[in-house]
């Protein structure tokens, strides 16, 4: 069966791929109950050699594309957003939910260091191990404190450390102490301000990480109020003034490693931090703590429940919405008041073997569930609930092979899918009441950052990708030379514009603020990196450049192996979602930078 692009599907498989049109072209949802659905996969046309005069593929890129490639069912390396990692067993011993056993394509994001492929994505992995001493050369710890320089930029003078009396940012340039206040101070041997040109912003402060295990520690989150900033690392949540680095509550210690914790802050600015029953193999990440952002202050404890046989609580995926607090196993969910931690209902098995999983939060409560497994009708489904009751608004069924994989965005629903068997991809978009919108028709090799280890666990694990009003903003992969910014329709899934990046580093959407989008662009080796804006509507979308970092900073600002990124009140934060537990250098967990 075969069906041209922008007709209604024919008879088969409920919201699910289609066999493709002639025009060839890559997999996604279709949705009988919406006409003029955008173009349904099919089998792909023999593979045949680029045409003469192609660009020949890049590493990591299949090595025979489609006759006639397009969006449609085209065999990619799953390049195309996030990629697969083993995860929670799921229901039968089948693979859980949003995980499944995903080929590891050379260059796919994602893969690990020193596995085959790179990319120039400023999110992709990059070697644990420091990449060299100057980048993660240990600062001066007099009695604990970790001091920053002060003084001027002239490379004859030493720069000297010494305790600022104020909360404002340091007219000087220079960083700022980021640590607890107090000590004598001393000569630090770095000054990530050193050489500073006109027009570079400053690094503000920066915070040294803590002591990790030599396997490493997950640091995950990164909250920023208009006071503070937030840090989870290892076992430890910090906050500091985003002015001056000072503390401006103390450090929250939690008596076993942090494994999970909720991407966004409650409207009074509030955060659920989970963290691990035990040290022992058998540990859970069971324990909850509710933390306020702005006074570090404590609210509700609760221990979180196991689900049935093979329900595991090995690890948990937090979200908000409103004041609901979603918690995610590996095979159902719990629904708590975040107000008070009273339990509200559970999300558990339905229909046709159907296991929630995996949920989404902000505006929307979206869940997910894998059915069927193993059977004739194996599928994801995908559901909005009323947060305060659980109940169903709408399901929508992918067709058998499609597992859906994460969310872009939840208001409006975009929602990222990739089916093993035919090596492919899909982003499609969806309306208020859950129909089919559009699916995107961009021949491309996007690379959204999606996480990993215990932040692949998230059905909104993903930077580098923005959504704004009717459009999607994608980087794409950069294999020789410069990336781009692709912004894309999400009433009919095509190319409204793009944008190149403006140096030889690729450039990744973070927001659209005021009618713009901020991107970052990743540092080199000799330059830091940069923050741009570029107008979403008109002719021009030119980048225009609104902060330059420092050349002193970019081997640091490069070396971290994941990272966390935010632009607030014109100043950029960046910080490590990963901590390498090197014994041999000092790592960095956070730095911010002004003008």
């Amino acid at each position: 069966m075969t069906q041209p692009p922008n007709q209604p599907p024919g008879p088969g498989g409920f919201g699910a791929p289609q066999d493709p049109p002639p025009q060839g072209g890559f997999g996604a949802p279709q949705d009988p109950r919406q006409q003029g659905g955008f173009g349904a996969p099919q089998t792909p046309p023999p593979p045949q050699g680029p045409p003469p005069g192609a660009p020949q593929p890049g590493y990591g890129y299949p090595q025979q594309p489609p006759q006639q490639p397009g969006p449609y069912g085209q065999p990619g390396p799953y390049n195309s957003g996030p990629y697969g990692q083993p995860q929670q067993p799921g229901p039968y011993g089948q693979p859980g939910y949003g995980y499944p056993p995903q080929p590891q394509f050379p260059g796919a994001p994602g893969t690990p260091p020193g596995g085959p492929g790179g990319s120039r994505n400023p999110f992709k992995g990059k070697p644990a191990l420091a990449i060299g001493a100057a980048a993660v050369a240990a600062l001066l710890v007099v009695g604990g404190t970790v001091w920053a320089v002060t003084g001027d930029d002239k490379k004859d003078k030493k720069p000297v450390a010494q305790k600022t009396d104020d909360g404002k940012p340091n007219p000087s340039g220079s960083p700022i102490n980021p640590g607890d206040g107090s000590g004598a101070g001393g000569e630090d041997p770095e000054n990530l301000n050193e050489g500073r040109q006109p027009g570079e912003s400053k690094v503000l402060w920066y915070k040294e990480a803590p002591d990790a295990p030599g396997s490493g520690a997950d640091a995950p989150g990164m909250w920023i109020t208009s006071k503070t900033a937030v840090k989870a690392a290892y076992k430890e949540l910090s906050a500091y003034n985003v002015g001056d680095g000072k503390p401006t509550w103390e450090t929250i210690a939690f008596p076993q490693k942090i494994c999970a914790a909720t991407p966004k802050a409650t409207s009074d600015d509030k955060v659920v931090i989970a963290y691990m029953s035990g040290a022992s193999d058998r540990a859970k990440c069971n324990q909850l703590q509710l933390v306020d952002l702005n006074t570090g202050e404590k609210g509700w404890k609760i221990e979180v429940a196991e689900g049935e046989l093979f329900d595991s609580t090995l690890s948990l995926e937090l979200s908000l919405t409103g004041n609901t607090l979603m918690v995610g196993r590996s095979m159902s969910g719990t629904a708590y008041d975040v107000t008070s931690g009273d339990k509200l209902y559970d999300k558990k098995k339905y229909g046709d073997a159907c296991f929630p999983s995996a949920f989404a939060g902000g505006d929307r409560l979206i869940q997910v569930a894998s059915c069927g497994a193993g059977g004739d009708n194996e599928h994801d489904e995908v559901q909005e609930l009323d947060p305060k009751t659980g109940k169903v608004k709408w399901t929508y069924k992918y067709e058998k092979g499609w597992r859906v994989s994460k969310a872009y965005s939840v208001d409006p629903l975009v929602i990222y899918s990739t089916n093993e068997d035919k090596k492919a991809w899909n982003i499609a978009s969806f309306t208020a009441g859950g129909k089919l919108r559009a699916q995107v028709d961009v021949d491309e090799d996007f690379a959204p950052e999606c996480g990993f280890g215990i932040l692949n666990r998230e059905l909104q694990g993903c930077s580098g990708v923005a959504v704004e009003g009717d459009t999607l903003y994608l980087p794409t992969e950069a294999t020789t030379g410069a990336n781009e910014i692709v912004a894309i329709s999400l009433a009919n899934g095509k190319e409204r514009w793009r944008q190149k990046s403006p140096a030889s580093e690729s450039m990744v959407p973070m927001k659209v603020v005021a009618g713009k989008l901020i991107a970052y662009v990743e540092p080199s080796y000799d330059a830091g990196g940069q923050v741009v804006s570029i107008p979403v509507t008109g002719s021009s979308h030119k980048p225009v450049k609104l902060m330059q970092n420092p050349q002193g900073a970019a081997e640091i600002e490069n070396g971290f192996f994941s990272k966390a990124i935010d632009w607030v009140d014109e100043r950029f934060y960046i910080s490590t979602t990963r901590l390498t537990g090197n014994d041999d250098s000092k790592e960095k967990l956070m730095l911010a930078y002004g003008k």
